[in-house]
C-alpha cells in the first residue's frame, strides 16, 4: 500500500476490533453473533458496531427496530438480561512497534506480529440509527423498484440468493431481525476501559467534503470473530463510489462479518461505518458495499446520549466530529474525471443490467452482454440528475463467439447536458484508467 496509505493504516489498525454478542448458555440457544466495530476511544473505552449482532436480544423484538416505530435510537433497557457483550482488539502498531512493521504491511513472517487481544466484556450502552441514512435508504430501494434487491443481514451466515425465480418470494419472505436493524449501531463501554496505548488520534472526515472517486480503505474482520489470528482487522482498498446524502456506496471489498467495520481516508480520518457488506439484484451478486457516514451517525449517537443523561460521553463523541459547514451533503466529482463520470449511463435491458459510456448525443458503447442482438429494446439511464431516460435499439453487437465483448446503441432521441469523451488514439501500459462500476474505461486524461 506504500507510503500514500500509511495514516489510514495506523489509525485503521489501532482502531478496528470484533465485537461478539451472546445469550444465556441453555440448549438449543442460538449464537453467538459477531461483528466489527470500531474503538473511537481506546482511553475512554468507546465502542461503536453494527446493531444487527443486538437485534435478536431486544425485549420487543426486531419490530422496535423498523422506521416509526419509536424513536432513532433505544437504550441498554431495551434488551435481555442474559445478553452478554465481548470486544476483541489488536494490538496495534503503536510507538514501541519494531520500526520494520510501523505502517507496512505482513511482509516480514506473521510470527513477528503480535497476536490479537483476548477478548474483554463490555455493556451496551445505546442503539442508534441515522435518520437521514434510512430516509435514504428508504426512498433508494424502498419501493418497487427494490423488489430484485436482497441485502445480506449483519449475521454470520448471510441467506444466499434465490436459485429460481418461482421460488424468490419464498426463500426472502422471513430474512430474519438481523435485516431489520440495517442502518442501526451498538455504542458500547468496554468494562475497565481499553488499554490507554499510543497512537494516532482518531478523528472523523465530513463525508459530504469527500469527492466522488476518492479512495477509501476498509479495515474490518471477515466472518466476524472467526479465527481473529488471520481475519481481524483486514485490509481491503476502493473509492468513494457514489452517495445519497450520509448513505455512501464503496467498491472497496467487504464479506460477511464486516458489519460495522470502519472506513478510512487515505488521511487517516473515519469516514464512514459498514452498514451492508454485500447485495444482490436479481439473483446476481453486486461486489458493492452500504456505508453510514460517521460524522452523520456521531452526531445521531450524541444527541442519544444526551437524552439518555450521559453528557460526558455526548461530549467525548462530539470531540470526534469535524466542525459543521452546512455544505451540502453531495460530494463533488474529481476534477480530472468529471468528463467520465457524467458521460457514463446506466443501460438497462429487461432484467439485464450494466454501464454504458455516451459516445454521441445518439450514441452509446456497452458491452454485448448487457445489451444482446436480438433485444428489441433498450432504456439508457443518463448520470445527470435532470436528463431523463431515453429508449434505443441494438445497431451491432459482437458474436458470441467474439474475444470482444461490445454493443453500440443508437437512441431515439438526444442526450442532453452529457460532455461527451474524446477518444484515446494511443496509450500505454501503467496508464490510470477509470471504469465506472463495470463497463468502458477511460483513461486518466479523459479521453
Amino acid at each position: 500500500m506504500g507510503r500514500r496509505w500509511g495514516p489510514a493504516l495506523a489509525v485503521g489498525e489501532q482502531a478496528g476490533c470484533v465485537v461478539i454478542a451472546r445469550g444465556a448458555e441453555r440448549p438449543g440457544a442460538k449464537g453467538p453473533w459477531s461483528c466489527s466495530g470500531v474503538l473511537l476511544s481506546r482511553r475512554a473505552g468507546l465502542v461503536l458496531c453494527h446493531g444487527g449482532i443486538v437485534a435478536p436480544f431486544l425485549r420487543a423484538g426486531a419490530s422496535a427496530l423498523q422506521p416509526g416505530a419509536g424513536p432513532p435510537f433505544l437504550g441498554a433497557d431495551g434488551c435481555r438480561d442474559d445478553l452478554r457483550l465481548h470486544v476483541q482488539w489488536g494490538p496495534g502498531r503503536g510507538p514501541r512497534a519494531p520500526a520494520g512493521l510501523r505502517g507496512t504491511l505482513c511482509t516480514p513472517p506473521c510470527s513477528a506480529q503480535p497476536a490479537p487481544r483476548g477478548p474483554a466484556r463490555a455493556r451496551l450502552l445505546l442503539l442508534v440509527s441515522c435518520p437521514a441514512f434510512r430516509a435514504s435508504f428508504e426512498r433508494l430501494f424502498g419501493g418497487e423498484a427494490a423488489e430484485q434487491w436482497r441485502f445480506a443481514s449483519g449475521g454470520p451466515e448471510p441467506p444466499a440468493p434465490p436459485q429460481e425465480p418461482e421460488a424468490e418470494a419464498g426463500a426472502w419472505a422471513d430474512e430474519g431481525p438481523l435485516l431489520a436493524a440495517l442502518g442501526w449501531f451498538a455504542l458500547l463501554s468496554v468494562e475497565g476501559r481499553a488499554e490507554a496505548a499510543g497512537g494516532p488520534r482518531l478523528s472523523v472526515a465530513a463525508a459530504a467534503s469527500l469527492p466522488k472517486g476518492a479512495p477509501l480503505l476498509a479495515c474490518g474482520s471477515p466472518f466476524g470473530a472467526f479465527c481473529p489470528d488471520i481475519f481481524l482487522n483486514s485490509l481491503s482498498r476502493g473509492v468513494l463510489s457514489n452517495a445519497a446524502g450520509p448513505l455512501l456506496l464503496t467498491d472497496a471489498r467487504c464479506l460477511p462479518g464486516t458489519e460495522g467495520a470502519g472506513v478510512f481516508s487515505a488521511d487517516g480520518e473515519l469516514v464512514a461505518l459498514v452498514a451492508a457488506p454485500l447485495c444482490w439484484r436479481a439473483r446476481e451478486w453486486v461486489g458493492l458495499s452500504l456505508l453510514c457516514a460517521a460524522d452523520a451517525l456521531l452526531r445521531a449517537a450524541a444527541h442519544a446520549l444526551g437524552r439518555l443523561g450521559r453528557p460526558a460521553d455526548a461530549r467525548l463523541l462530539a470531540a470526534l466530529l469535524p466542525p459543521e459547514d452546512g455544505e451540502a451533503a453531495i460530494p463533488i466529482p474529481l476534477p480530472e474525471h468529471g468528463a467520465a463520470w457524467v458521460a457514463a449511463v446506466l443501460v438497462e435491458c429487461g432484467s439485464v443490467w450494466g454501464s454504458g459510456v455516451a459516445l454521441a448525443p445518439r450514441l452509446v458503447l456497452t458491452c454485448r452482454h448487457v445489451a444482446p442482438r436480438e433485444a428489441k429494446r433498450v432504456l439508457v439511464r443518463p448520470a445527470t440528475p435532470k436528463s431523463s431516460p431515453v429508449w434505443g435499439k441494438v445497431v451491432f453487437a459482437t458474436q458470441d463467439t467474439s474475444p470482444y465483448d461490445v454493443a453500440v446503441v443508437k437512441l431515439e432521441e438526444n442526450l442532453s447536458g452529457v460532455p461527451f469523451p474524446v477518444l484515446a488514439s494511443h496509450f500505454h501500459e501503467g496508464l490510470r484508467a477509470l471504469g465506472d462500476l463495470g463497463d468502458p474505461v477511460c483513461c486518466g486524461g479523459g479521453e
